[in-house]
């Protein structure tokens, strides 16, 4: 009984607390010799609420600030959809936003996760811009530097909204000559559609979180449960073709306030140039 309640107060309170900051480089075969070295910090499902507290959430906007990146994204599921009602999660989605507008960075850019079209798509976005947060969906835009550019494109959730990579990943912005294409798309596992689409193809870089990492991971096990739309790919980096994927573990939990061998993140990637 010692050693349960033991472990359930460390994946509870310390390893649900641990941040943990993944630096790596991504090499993109056009990218501009301005966008070389820029720097992009990624956090993603937040549950703010349930069950990522007000303070918690503060202490990974300033470990972001301290980073100094040259932009910031945010891969989806700011509430949660759970044991409280959903003006519970509503006022959640102002709270967050009020917090993330404390990033230093003001280059923020976000999709929404299957929790936020639950909860309601549209108050959650409206969160977000109110805080100056760019909100993609089934969108695109340019980030422009020294007279060089790249695209930033967003999609809806897999799981629970409408993605269309048609309307995000238009032809114009296609296969450019060193204008490579960023997108940002909360499920992870699309990327195996994106794949077989004329659109997807296109895409140099895709940013994803959704999974948690496992949440929960046992020794030898692995994960006990994974959502939808990411049980394939479940966190980290991956090739595949001529897409680079990497799936974030999240900041937040669902289900339970527990994390076990496998600490919230803070990804920085450093686009480089080959």
């Amino acid at each position: 009984m010692a050693g349960a309640a033991g472990l359930v107060l460390y994946s509870g309170e310390i390893a649900r607390h641990w941040i943990e900051v993944t630096q790596r480089d991504v090499f993109l075969r056009n990218l501009p010799a301005a966008f070389d070295g820029l720097r992009i910090a990624q956090i993603s499902d937040i549950h703010m609420d349930e069950f990522t507290e007000p303070f918690f959430l503060r202490h990974v906007v300033d470990r972001i600030n301290r980073l100094h990146p040259d932009a910031v994204v945010l891969t989806g599921d700011f509430v949660t959809v759970g044991i409280g009602k959903r003006h519970f999660a509503v006022g959640s989605a102002w709270q967050c936003a009020a917090i993330l507008k404390e990033l230093a960075c003001r280059q923020i850019y976000a999709v929404l996760g299957n929790h936020d079209f639950i909860i309601g798509a549209k108050v959650v976005a409206e969160a977000l811009t109110s805080s100056g947060i760019a909100v993609l969906r089934n969108a695109y835009m340019p980030m422009e530097r020294a007279g060089d550019r790249i695209w930033l494109a967003g999609l809806d959730d897999p799981v629970e909204g409408r993605p269309n990579p048609e309307l995000a990943i238009p032809a114009s912005t296609r296969n450019q000559a060193n204008e490579p294409v960023v997108l940002l798309c909360h499920a992870p596992d699309y990327a195996d559609l994106l794949l077989t689409h004329p659109a997807g193809q296109a895409v140099d870089l895709m940013l994803s979180g959704h999974t948690h990492g496992g949440q929960v991971r046992l020794p030898f096990l692995g994960a006990l449960t994974l959502p939808a739309w990411g049980k394939k790919y479940v966190e980290g980096f991956f090739r595949l073709g001529g897409l680079q994927l990497y799936v974030n573990r999240g900041i937040g939990t669902v289900g339970l306030p527990f994390r076990l061998n496998c600490p919230p993140e803070i990804t920085l990637l450093t686009l480089r140039r080959g």
